[in-house]
Parts: C-alpha cells; sequence; structure tokens
C-alpha cells in the first residue's frame, strides 16, 4: 500500500513540474483561477503532517511549493472553535466560537459559496461529517450556535448549491431536497450520474459515518465525482472538502485515529491536485482550521516508519496551522496571516 502511495506520488509529481506559480500546458499562463478547490484537514497541524507523512512513506501534500501559515484566533478567544475557524474562510470574518456564518454581533455575513453561486459559478460541499457540522455548515448557513443542527439543516434548502456530500441524512427533508431539484442517493459513490445534475450524496442513513478503514476512499472517490460535476459549468466552481474526522482523532488523544484520517484526507488531495494537471484554471488550496490535542512527536523508528507520539489535552490549540496552493494565484498564498484573508484572497482572485 505504501509502495503504491509512493508511486502515485512521483509520478504525479513529474507531471506537474512544480514551482511556485502554475506551469501552463500552453504557451499562455494562467494568472487567475476559473475554479477553486479549497481542502480543510479539521484539526490537522504542523506535527499531523509531519506524522503521516513519515508512517505512510509520503503525501501528495508533501509536493506543494507555496506554503503559508494561518493564525487561528477568533474574535473572543485565542483557541478558536471550528464554527468560527470556518466561518473565518467562508465570510472573511472573525466571529465568536460558536458562530455560524455570522460576524462577532451575530449579524448575517454572505459566504463564499453564497457569493459564487451569485455569480453563476457552481457550488459543492464535502465532508466526512454530518452536512450540519461546524465547518461545513459555516458555507452555507447563518445560525447563533454550531448545535443548532435542525435549523442549518433547513438553511440548506434555499440555498443552490449543485453537490452535497457527508452524512447527516436525519437532519433533512428529502421530499424538500427534490423539491429542489436534487438527486437524492445514499450509499457507495458511483459515477453512473448524469452530468450536471445537482447531487446531495449521504454516506449512509445515520447522523455520522464511520473512520476511514471502514469507509474506505469515499471521500477521494466522492471529490472525483464532485470534480466531474461541477466542471460542466463554463463560468468556473468553487468546492470545499473538509477531512473532518482528523479533529476527532485528536480530541480522543487517539494517534491512529488521526494519522489514518489524515491519511485519507490527502488521497482527496491527490484527487484535487490530479485534476488541475489537466485543468490549468484551477487553484487547489490545503489548509486547517486550528489544530487540535496539541501533538508532539517525541521519537521515530526510521527502519519500522513507527512514532511515539503525545497528546497535550483533548482540546484544541492556537498552534499556527499550515496553508498550501497550487495553480494561478497560488503565490499569494505564502507568507504568515489571519485566517479572514484567506477568503479575501479566493473572493479577488475569483472575482466576486
Amino acid at each position: 500500500m505504501i509502495k503504491n502511495r509512493l508511486i502515485a506520488i512521483v509520478v504525479l509529481f513529474c507531471m506537474l513540474h512544480w514551482n511556485c506559480q502554475t506551469v501552463a500546458p500552453s504557451n499562455q499562463q494562467q494568472t487567475t483561477p476559473l475554479n477553486v478547490i479549497l481542502l480543510i484537514g479539521d484539526g490537522m497541524g504542523l506535527a499531523q503532517i509531519s506524522a503521516a507523512s513519515f508512517t505512510n512513506g509520503g503525501l501528495f501534500l508533501d509536493l506543494f511549493k507555496c506554503l503559508g501559515l494561518i493564525q487561528t484566533s477568533s474574535a473572543n478567544d485565542y483557541i478558536t472553535d471550528s464554527a468560527a475557524g470556518a466561518t473565518a474562510y467562508s465570510t472573511g470574518k472573525s466571529t465568536y466560537n460558536g458562530a455560524i456564518g455570522l460576524g462577532a454581533d451575530s449579524s448575517k455575513q454572505i459566504t463564499i459559496v453564497e457569493a459564487a453561486e451569485q455569480k453563476g459559478l457552481s457550488t459543492g460541499l464535502i465532508a466526512t461529517c454530518s452536512i450540519t457540522h461546524a465547518t461545513p455548515a459555516a458555507f452555507y448557513a447563518h445560525q447563533k450556535n454550531r448545535e443548532m443542527h435542525q435549523a442549518i439543516a433547513n438553511d440548506l434548502y434555499p440555498q443552490n448549491i449543485d453537490f452535497i456530500a457527508g452524512s447527516g441524512k436525519p437532519y433533512f427533508n428529502e421530499q424538500l431536497l427534490k423539491a429542489q431539484e436534487y438527486q437524492v442517493h445514499t450509499g457507495t459513490i458511483t459515477p453512473t450520474v448524469k452530468v450536471g445534475e445537482k447531487l446531495c450524496w449521504f454516506y449512509n442513513d445515520s447522523i455520522n459515518m464511520p473512520k476511514a478503514p471502514v469507509r474506505g476512499p469515499w471521500l477521494k472517490q466522492a471529490t472525483e465525482l464532485a470534480l466531474k460535476q461541477l466542471s460542466n459549468n463554463a463560468k468556473g466552481f468553487f468546492l470545499m472538502v473538509e477531512g473532518s474526522q482528523i479533529d476527532w482523532g485528536g480530541h480522543n488523544k487517539d494517534f491512529n485515529y488521526t494519522n489514518t484520517e489524515l491519511i485519507d484526507f490527502d488521497l482527496a488531495v491527490g484527487a484535487a491536485l490530479a485534476y488541475a494537471k489537466t485543468h490549468s484554471n484551477t487553484l487547489v488550496i490545503v489548509t486547517a482550521d486550528h489544530e487540535t490535542g496539541g501533538l508532539s512527536l517525541n521519537a521515530g523508528d526510521l527502519k519500522n516508519k513507527t512514532l511515539s507520539t503525545n497528546y497535550a489535552n483533548g482540546h484544541h490549540s492556537g498552534i499556527m496551522v499550515p496553508i498550501y496552493a497550487f495553480g494561478p494565484g497560488a503565490e499569494q498564498f505564502t507568507g504568515t496571516y489571519k485566517n479572514t484573508e484567506v477568503h479575501a484572497k479566493i473572493k479577488a482572485l475569483l472575482k466576486l
């Protein structure tokens, strides 16, 4: 498995010819993106990435040349939660912990998804958790508390999101989704759907989905299907993909859980990069909303690729998180800056 992953990474590296700007396959270099793929590893810090790269024999994340650091504090706390962290990315506004798509004064803020829809772009949201959880919710909903799952679900119906994949089916009314012209599916991701259809794909009938070893490459497959569906729009698209359960492993202080979820998330990163290779107008951004657990890597076995690790606690930390970028405009994501700046950069590049 590790050998096959390493071969895939090397092949993709050779195909992409990386530098800190897009190398377009034609003589005319793309300078601004038509499409943006934002991948968020919830709870993913540098220690988690370092560990996964070491134990897995490399990651697609290792290939990026444009890197920066994100300061993650929320409006009311040095330590952000996922709701405030994702809202900063989706709206460009710093807000209080727990807020979904609202400013620090609880005022409704336009999300990047809503702005993209207004311009006629296609949009998509994918997560390995309920679509009502904090990170995906912050891209379409507007609620004062992240625990208001039913109200958050109800905020989805007026939206015009083209592709949705995750869990949380009990919160949604299938008839209302169909009334919004969604094709609703549950279970294994299959590519045999009509291109351009609005899709809502639930992993199962439950609120949550299982860990990566059980669900398999579902996140990668959902990402590939979303890219196939969204690329039908000549005006472009915005897609957010979350590796949700990296964070859950940190909260549980369970290194194997954290590590397998990050490696699974990296498969979706690889799918995004493969798409960007053949679509030079696509910008890929990978980051995290915060680090979880204060993970430290205390010792490692070079021969067996094993690590001795320790979590400072089972909570979020204030450690800066990395941001990676590839494609037109990637060089704008280098440096150290606040999480709200990610939204501003994407909005400017897409001319929203």
